[in-house]
């Protein structure tokens, strides 16, 4: 069963590592996609005006960096089962809001708004995949005895 489970997590970790490795080659249309996307409250202006200012990028240039960077180490560490419950859970928020950007199905009519409703439902069972995961975690090791038994002094 312990094969399966490897196999199992490594496949699926394989749509994280594609997906970032997609987005950090083409940042250019992940920023756009971004930029079109997400609006930040008015409140955050101050913050993102000082970390644009800070690294010589626009936020959308930033976030596009920071997701395409999430998903490929996360999805590798995932198929390598190390850190593979912190990087799930990072990867849960990072789909809770992928799914609210960009499949925001609730806001459409016609065909487009079915096509983002089965987005949101691949994504809900991403979702579910991380959590079990999350739940899974790394198998127990067997207990090494902390001393070796004496030798009987032979009476």
């Amino acid at each position: 069963m312990p094969a399966f489970v490897t196999i199992g997590r490594v496949l699926f970790a394989v749509l994280f590592i594609f997906s970032g490795a997609s987005k950090l080659l083409d940042i250019a249309a992940t920023t756009q996609a971004i930029a079109g996307k997400v609006i930040l409250p008015p409140e955050l202006a101050t913050y993102t005006l000082q970390i644009e200012s800070a690294t010589g990028m626009s936020f959308a240039q930033l976030l596009a960096i920071l997701a395409g960077g999430l998903e490929l180490i996360g999805g590798l560490l995932i198929a390598l089962n190390f850190g593979a419950r912190f990087f799930s859970v990072l990867l849960i928020l990072f789909v809770i809001v992928a799914t609210y950007y960009f499949h925001d199905f609730w806001n459409q009519t016609g065909p487009e708004a079915r096509g983002n409703m089965i987005h949101a439902l691949k994504n809900l069972s991403l979702i579910g995949g991380l959590l079990m995961i999350v739940g899974i975690g790394r198998p127990a090791r067997a207990a090494a005895p902390a001393y070796a038994e004496p030798l009987s002094p032979g009476y």
